[in-house]
């Protein structure tokens, strides 16, 4: 299993996916206050919501078993139940949350294989990726 940035946007997408496709059905049931978005038109909450679950969940079966798969699920649905259970209207901001998660974990995954990636960029902090890269200059110098 490895722990890095696509592996944490994925738990994201998935929790904050499912946790907004789920909300109002929770909310009408125990009688929560819900968004003007979610109480007069729920398609489009749903809709983000499972674009943003089925992202997640496809990164996590692409991955398989063997590389985190199954923590993928298990931490993003302990994410969509706390987000859901616990935070309540704290769901409205998955409205946000869940697309952007998505879209990066979306644009990371495919990166690579479409040859636009930074290779290992997913397990680099931020000051690692702006670091100035020598071994570019070095290799034409040497030329």
């Amino acid at each position: 299993m490895m722990i890095n940035n696509l592996f944490l946007l994925a738990i994201a997408a998935f929790g904050w996916g499912l946790s907004l496709a789920t909300y109002r059905v929770f909310a009408r049931q125990y009688n929560w206050p819900m968004g003007a978005l979610h109480a007069d038109l729920p398609v489009v909450p749903i809709l983000i919501g499972i674009v943003s679950f089925l992202a997640g969940l496809g990164f996590a079966v692409a991955i398989g078993a063997d590389l985190g798969g199954w923590i993928i699920i298990g931490c993003g649905f302990l994410l969509a139940v706390f987000w859901t259970g616990f935070l309540r209207v704290g769901s409205q901001i998955s409205l946000f949350l869940a697309p952007a998660a998505a879209f990066l974990l979306i644009i990371g995954w495919f990166a690579i294989p479409l040859g636009f990636g930074i290779q290992g960029w997913q397990s680099k902090t931020p000051g690692e990726l702006f670091k100035k890269d020598n071994t570019a200059v070095e290799r034409s110098v040497e030329r």
